[in-house]
């Protein structure tokens, strides 16, 4: 048996609770025993290993519900040109970005398959604890679809073995399609109920896949032990067919109008904002790296976006922390909360949002996202006070130590 207490910090454990002074947690092997006052814990006989946080702050792994960890940025020339096993190789950086960033656990909404996983698992390479959903399935002309007007085709997910092809029509293509999803090792499904930013024939108002389609999607997933289904959605007819349908999560959400905001609270439909996501697009279009069509469409959308997204949230509508990375470099993640800040929730919510409530998007609420005896020791020490300054967290530096399913895997003191 292995003991470490955390020690000598304030304790914000990702609950909402108000901040614990002199609080400790003490580790044993992968899971969290006990929690509270330091002077209220009681040690183990055997040898404790003790870790100093220096009178900063002890807080949950944070948890992104929606990376891309086999992509960074849309180039459509250089990812043309770049072998296809890079792909695989430059992962290994993003995923250790991801962990640096203090990022323990994500959900891979399209382009991970279950190598990627078990190469995480296993300890091949380093990385956060993912759910994956491998292809997005998109409608023919769709959002991931990417056939262009010149007839050409750039797929940022191409098919492949363990990697079913995306293009989908009809509903017993879709029921089809989504065992042969489920039969690679999908976690989730992914699907797109709406056109995209970043797709070349389309806009984020255009409804993608008929109710029929998005019923037998959602109904074939739950079959499988209850998998939820997550939607790029951004245009509201979209937005509230998927809702109807069942879908788990509405990933963007750019276009809600009141109706699709009451509909995600009758139905408990989770919201994932990625705030970040048209501002990288226009971020990266100034270095000249995303296509023209995307950039005009971020344009178009950031405002709205944020606007939307700030009436869910006094709505009431449950909102899980995501980011889209891979639009952006991975590891700087965290850069969502202070959006999120801006929109109107507080820098409590958003930390409960990354932490608490995107575990329990996750389905995983009763394993992480708190600081909690008996749930996996994923730990992380801050420098800074992040209720104070949550733009603090974007600073990978103010986050000098990574505990990881009790294991440290980042520790810059």
């Amino acid at each position: 048996m292995t003991y470490q207490l955390i020690r000598n910090g304030t304790l914000i454990d990702g609950t909402g609770a108000t901040p614990m002074t002199d609080a400790a947690v003490l580790v044993k092997d992968n899971r969290i025993q006990a929690v509270g006052k330091a002077s209220s814990i009681r040690l183990p006989d055997a040898q404790t290993t003790e870790i100093d946080a220096k009178g900063g702050f002890i807080l949950p792994g944070m948890i992104d519900t929606h990376v891309h960890v086999m992509l960074e940025g849309v180039n459509i020339v250089r990812d043309m040109m770049t072998p296809f096993s890079m792909r695989f190789y430059n992962s290994v950086k993003y995923l250790k970005n991801t962990i640096d960033a203090g990022i323990t656990s994500v959900r891979d909404a399209g382009g991970a398959d279950a190598g990627t996983k078990q190469a995480v698992e296993s300890g091949v390479i380093l990385g956060p604890r993912l759910q994956i959903s491998i292809s997005v399935l998109t409608t023919t002309g769709g959002h991931g679809d990417g056939w262009m007007l010149s007839g050409m085709e750039y797929d940022l997910f191409m098919a492949y073995p363990g990697f079913p092809e995306c293009r989908v029509d009809g509903v017993d293509d879709c029921r089809r399609k989504v065992r042969e999803v489920l039969r690679a090792g999908a976690d989730v499904i992914k699907i797109c109920s709406t056109g995209g930013v970043l797709s070349p024939t389309d806009h984020p108002e255009f409804t993608q896949f008929s109710p029929e389609e998005l019923e037998v999607i959602v109904r074939e997933a739950s079959y499988r032990r209850g998998v939820k289904v997550m939607s790029h959605a951004q245009g509201a007819e979209g937005v509230k067919n998927a809702i109807r349908a069942g879908v788990h999560s509405i990933e963007h959400g750019i276009f809600l109008d009141d109706e699709a905001i009451d509909l995600m609270l009758k139905h408990g439909t989770y919201l994932v904002p990625t705030l970040l996501a048209p501002l990288a697009v226009l971020e990266a279009g100034e270095k000249g790296g995303m296509p023209e069509y995307g950039i005009r469409k971020s344009r178009e959308v950031i405002e709205i976006h944020s606007d939307s997204i700030g009436r869910a949230h006094k709505a009431g509508v449950r909102i899980a922390m995501g980011t889209d990375a891979g639009v952006m470099p991975h590891g700087t993640n965290l850069r969502e909360l202070g959006l999120m800040n801006k929109i109107g929730m507080n820098p409590m919510e958003t930390i409960v949002s990354t932490t608490k409530t995107a575990a329990e998007c996750l389905g995983w609420g009763d394993q992480v996202g708190t600081i909690e005896a008996g749930k996996l020791a994923d730990v992380i020490l801050l420098k800074t006070d992040p209720l104070k300054d949550i733009r603090s967290l974007e600073n990978v530096d103010n986050i000098p130590l990574v505990m990881k399913d009790g294991k440290i895997v980042k520790d810059k003191r």
